[in-house]
């Protein structure tokens, strides 16, 4: 029966030389079209792009159609396997072509969140020049200046090679701060009655 059904051209002579020849004949007469033909239909019945992350699930559909298929036949079918899916060029391009643009846009995302991170750190870098200058403008007294000046007096005094000279001038010598005219009064002949130190 098998040989009437599925592999009728098979010679006697092929089956002693060959004798795997009446399974790839019954193959070829019986199993082949239907089963690229069952393949085709589960590729079609889903989204082009989606093919290659579906394959176990369209070997198992196209596996359950040729059990379904082959149920009279002596035939056993354990597992199908499909191993690739060969798009058309015209579909392999678009695929590539998209990639490529999703890729560019991808691109373009990590650079537009790297340039507001780095326009965050610049704000948050010049409030935080705003703050310590609000911060200094608040100290800066004139007990603080004076406090400075001596400070500054301290460190020369120590120095074995400095060249500033401190002329005292406010009250137990230490410097005088505010705001003065631009020019003393005359003294004697013009010249003026005191020479005025600015900072």
């Amino acid at each position: 029966m098998f040989m009437d059904r599925f592999s009728t051209t098979v010679s006697n002579d092929s089956i002693e030389h060959n004798p795997d020849a009446i399974v790839k004949v019954a193959y070829a007469n019986f199993i082949r079209e239907p089963l690229r033909t069952f393949a085709r239909d589960e590729v079609q019945r889903r989204n082009g792009l989606d093919v290659k992350e579906t394959l176990i699930p369209i070997g198992d559909a196209v596996l359950a159609r040729i059990r379904q298929y082959a149920t009279e036949s002596p035939c056993v079918f354990t597992s199908v396997v499909v191993g690739n899916v060969q798009y058309p060029a015209a579909v392999s391009n678009a695929v590539s072509l998209k990639l490529a643009a999703t890729q560019e846009v991808q691109r373009k995302d990590t650079e537009i969140k790297i340039e507001r991170k780095e326009r965050t750190k610049r704000e948050v870098q010049a409030q935080g020049i705003a703050n310590a200058m609000q911060i200094i403008r608040g100290q800066l007294s004139s007990m603080y200046i004076q406090h400075e000046a001596i400070e500054a007096q301290e460190l020369m005094v120590g120095s074995p090679n400095h060249t500033v000279v401190y002329i005292p001038v406010g009250p137990m010598g230490v410097p005088i701060t505010g705001t003065f005219p631009t020019t003393a009064p005359a003294g004697p002949e013009g010249a003026p009655a005191n020479p005025v130190v600015r900072k």
